[in-house]
């Protein structure tokens, strides 16, 4: 039998997710933009000329005329250097950026901004 390897970032991202199904405010909107993942030469190109882009943040959402980008890392996860240009690139846009290592530091970003009802915990 076949245990699946655990994606301590994937359960982090999943667990995000659902707080903000069961907890968000009204009018929070939010996605993934699913940039990763193994892709063809063809299909890589596709989704570059289409306007992919490396370091892409986890979730982005948006709130009250306010634009939001959310990276998640493991508790002992690394920002890759795409990713840290991606966030600097939206903050100087005017996005509020953050990055939130583990569920904890992320529901606390969600919250503190306004975005979730309540507090976890």
């Amino acid at each position: 039998m076949h245990h699946r390897r655990a994606r301590p970032e994937q359960i982090t991202h999943e667990a995000v997710v659902a707080h903000l199904k069961a907890r968000g405010v009204a009018g929070v909107v939010f996605l993934h933009p699913a940039n990763g993942g193994a892709r063809s030469a063809i299909e890589g190109a596709i989704f570059k000329s289409l306007g992919v882009a490396p370091g892409a943040p986890d979730l982005l959402l948006w709130c009250a005329g306010k634009a939001y980008a959310l990276e998640l890392k493991a508790d002992d996860g690394r920002v890759s250097d795409s990713q840290a240009d991606m966030l600097q690139r939206l903050g100087d846009a005017g996005v509020i950026t953050a990055i939130a290592y583990g569920i904890d530091q992320a529901l606390e970003f969600l919250e503190g901004q306004g975005l979730l009802r309540g507090r976890a915990g």
